[in-house]
């Protein structure tokens, strides 16, 4: 049963009994009718709100936090990795996960030059995936690659981008999905050595769907043509790339995931709700999805508290100005205030008003319980047994 279906169920009965009501809303004088003055661009029309509400800045979060979702620039010398812990000192962040694609040297050198600069308790790395060109026998070489990336130190695979299923092919030309059977071995590999799998799949759904003037995401498909997936003779569907992920988390229930992105399901907090229902061993983290859960603060809420420990911090961009937006949606109760990137959406956030005991849990505990050898200086309390 869905997360949603009681609500859905209470709304359905609100709206079979008040059919008039619904009638009048959908026919209001006026709904059609056109400017009497030159209308303005998309581009052009920034209302400026003039609701005056209690606001609460939050520079710093509440607690330390790992974001498990890091891209800070390559740390393989001192002034990057000094400029980088500054901006982490900042903003309350204790550890920091490179999840910059690195193997073999691009990671030792890393690994390297943080240990020299006596800073191996803020970072640690995981270890990327050659998905390229995959055939017989690929899968055994990409699963010693990783025993070895271990051995260096990694303590975790990904981020795997969202080329995993849209761009890699196979040595026959072929698109490589996701489940395919080649790849068991990788995933059993990571299960054993005991570090999860940071994974992101497609893209927003609303990047699948028709560009036409419904769709909510229509300004950055302008924008960015790159990120426009709906041409079916290229990409496969949204559903099918889904499908092929979830088939891939069935196949490996000992290997621990991470939903980049919370899969992209925040739009449909239900369907993530099955899958955690349905996998024990999966996670996900809230990279890039904020526009999604400040816009829903009451039932992403609920959410949250029920599957407190199944949710990770992770930011992705490594922009430090924009991780207090974060830290005000999780932590108070302000309404209408805006989001970082106007092209990501049009609507305004409102607080989540998270309480303590789900905070601790999304910000470090469940990354300390998941990743093997965590940092815990920057952390509170004692790692778990």
């Amino acid at each position: 049963m869905r997360f949603m279906t009681r609500s859905r169920a209470i709304l359905l009965l609100a709206i079979c009994a008040a059919p008039v009501a619904c009638d009048a809303q959908q026919r209001r004088p006026g709904q059609n009718r056109q400017p009497t003055i030159p209308p303005p661009s998309i581009t052009e029309y920034k209302p400026q709100s003039t609701l005056v509400v209690p606001e609460h800045e939050v520079p710093r979060a509440r607690f330390p936090v790992v974001d498990i979702h890091g891209h800070p620039p390559t740390l393989d010398n001192p002034e990057a990795i000094e400029r980088v812990l500054g901006e982490m000192d900042r903003l309350n962040i204790g550890v920091m996960v490179q999840a910059r694609p690195s193997s073999g040297q691009r990671l030792r050198s890393q690994i390297e030059a943080v240990r020299a600069a006596g800073h191996e308790d803020r970072f640690v790395f995981f270890a990327s995936l050659d998905l390229q060109d995959v055939g017989p026998g690929s899968g055994a070489r990409i699963a010693a690659q990783l025993e070895e990336d271990v051995a260096l130190g990694a303590v975790g695979i990904g981020e795997i981008s969202k080329a995993f299923g849209l761009y890699n092919t196979k040595a026959d030309g072929s698109r490589l999905q996701m489940d395919d059977p080649e790849l068991d071995i990788v995933w059993e590999t990571a299960g054993r050595l005991g570090i999860p799998v940071f994974v992101h799949t497609a893209d927003p759904p609303e990047f699948f769907e028709p560009l036409d003037y419904t769709n909510e995401r229509w300004l950055e498909l302008a924008i960015f043509e790159n990120r426009r997936f709906m041409d079916r003779d290229r990409f496969p569907s949204f559903d099918d790339l889904m499908d092929e992920r979830d088939r891939m988390l069935m196949k490996h229930p000992n290997t621990t995931w991470i939903l980049a992105h919370m899969g992209w399901h925040t739009a449909d907090l239900g369907r993530l709700g099955e899958i955690f229902d349905a996998h024990p061993n999966v996670l996900g983290e809230v990279g890039a999805v904020l526009y999604d859960l400040g816009r829903q603060p009451r039932f992403a809420g609920e959410f949250f508290a029920k599957y407190k420990d199944r949710i990770l911090f992770g930011k992705d961009s490594f922009q430090p100005d924009e991780y207090p937006y974060f830290w005000r949606v999780f932590e108070t109760a302000d309404e209408y205030f805006d989001y970082y990137r106007d092209y990501h959406a049009f609507w305004k956030l409102y607080g989540m008003d998270l309480p303590d005991d789900v905070l601790r849990a999304m910000y470090y505990e469940n990354a300390r319980r998941i990743i093997p050898n965590l940092p815990t200086t920057a952390l509170p309390g004692e790692r778990p047994e």
